[in-house]
């Protein structure tokens, strides 16, 4: 099996071979390192690319991406397991070409979890398994001879051991597992099952021994920057989707305000951490980002310029949406044939989280600016008391409080009293009132007296 293996870098003489670290959480950092990582292998010449893995997991959907951009890596990219290679990172692993792995590491255990370590639902599971499965069966069938002298065909990885890591279900009896775990291998069972060529203590071993490249071959290594840990964390989804929220809500509360103020501030530094690192990934297109411009300011000129609500209205929010999403989907000049409903639906569903998030947090603020908390200085609230002296009409009739009188005409409730020689419209508390009969006023609010039958 190894030969096999070895075959499609011992054909031609390879020189270099370039180290990319996978020994962090699988998100999207991760995904950052292994394009930049392959990108200057390719610069380099590097005749094979070696993953060093160790981790525990992470994302599904950073390691989708980064499974399958192994699957289409013109160079051979060889897995280095260093320790452990769980869950998204036992799918990296079954990716690459070949897997050699240390003495005392693992593979496996690739179910899907929540946050909390919780198994989530078998809708989950399913893509999981046929993820797995997929990548299993991308590397294709080997013919070998069996005990009976007759060549047959078998999978260089078996797919049902794949879908097995995912789910505990599936029984896979070639390795004696009995469906009651979800499966993991140690180095020898990985061998045994054919998802691991060999052991090695060291990338230097995996390089010169088992890949046949001699002493002299160069080892070069992808040393992630700084650059890579913060562009990796303004593209994760989570925080592109509180991104939006700011974006959101800081242009809904600098409508509410004269002039431009924190809002403002919060709204353009959002959408700027939201586009800079989709601009410096190459997803982000210049035209975008002139879109979510184009977009804002016509929203701004319907609510301020144009009386009503219409067509630069609707377009603006149309412009400001879609450049949110498109911004996230990698097009050359408008070419949008490489893009993938499942890229597009995962777009939209950021932008739709982040918007759903904003609303809610106007909603929230809308009531809570100005009362208490941190917010309670953004906005002028300040309670107008009687007793201060503050009054909302003319105080004159307040001063008939308590007098005596008759009703002028008759009040239904509405009509007219006499207090001493003069009249005054009034209303009564209590219904129909009798012209001449003896009122008292109770109450004067809103400009306006209230009277009742007198005892």
């Amino acid at each position: 099996m190894a030969v096999v293996a070895m075959a499609w870098i011992t054909s031609a003489t390879a020189k270099v071979a370039y180290v990319i670290p996978v020994d962090r959480e699988i998100g999207s950092t991760s995904w950052r390192i292994m394009k930049s990582g392959m990108a200057d292998a390719a610069e380099q010449g590097a005749d094979v690319i070696i993953l060093h893995i160790n981790t525990y997991g992470g994302a599904v959907d950073a390691a989708d991406s980064m499974r399958t951009r192994i699957l289409n890596s013109p160079i051979p990219i060889v897995a280095f397991i260093d320790n452990t290679a769980a869950s998204a990172g036992a799918l990296i692993s079954i990716a690459c070409d070949s897997i050699y792995m240390r003495p005392g590491g693992s593979i496996g255990a690739a179910t899907v979890v929540d946050g909390s370590g919780e198994v989530l639902p078998d809708k989950y599971q399913s893509f999981m398994r046929s993820m797995m499965r997929a990548t299993a069966e991308s590397h294709g069938k080997s013919v070998v001879v069996d005990a009976s002298g007759d060549t047959i065909e078998v999978w260089r990885r078996d797919p049902l051991v794949a879908e097995a890591m995912v789910d505990p279900r599936t029984v896979v009896e070639s390795v004696g597992d009995d469906s009651t775990r979800v499966l993991s291998f140690t180095v020898d069972e990985a061998i045994a099952a054919r998802y691991c060529e060999g052991k090695a203590e060291s990338v230097e071993e995996v390089v010169t021994v088992h890949l046949g490249l001699g002493e002299d071959c160069q080892i070069s290594e992808y040393a992630p920057t700084l650059m890579d840990t913060l562009v990796g964390f303004l593209s994760n989804p989570a925080f592109q989707a509180l991104l939006i929220m700011f974006i959101i809500g800081g242009i809904y509360f600098e409508l509410q305000t004269p002039g431009l103020g924190l809002p403002s501030v919060v709204a353009l530094l959002a959408a700027a951490l939201y586009f800079a690192p989709l601009y410096i990934e190459g997803l982000a297109a210049g035209w975008e980002i002139v879109a979510f411009a184009i977009g804002v300011i016509l929203i701004l000129l319907e609510i301020f310029v144009i009386p009503g609500f219409g067509v630069a209205g609707i377009l603006g929010i149309v412009l400001t949406l879609s450049s949110l999403v498109m911004a996230m989907l990698g097009n050359d000049d408008f070419d949008f044939g490489m893009i993938t409903m499942g890229s597009v639906m995962d777009a939209m569903l950021i932008v739709l989280v982040g918007l759903l998030l904003g609303v809610a947090v106007v909603i929230y603020l809308t009531h809570k600016i100005g009362t208490k908390g941190i917010m309670r200085h953004s906005a002028l609230v300040k309670e107008q008391r009687l007793e201060e002296g503050y009054i909302g009409v003319p105080p004159e009739l307040a001063r008939y409080v308590g007098s005596m009188g008759e009703a002028h005409t008759v009040l239904r409730p509405g009509g007219k009293v006499r207090i001493g020689g003069e009249v005054l419209d009034a209303v009564s508390t209590g219904g129909f009132i009798d012209a001449g009969a003896r009122v008292k006023i109770v109450k004067y609010e809103n400009a306006q007296l209230y009277v009742e039958l007198a005892e």
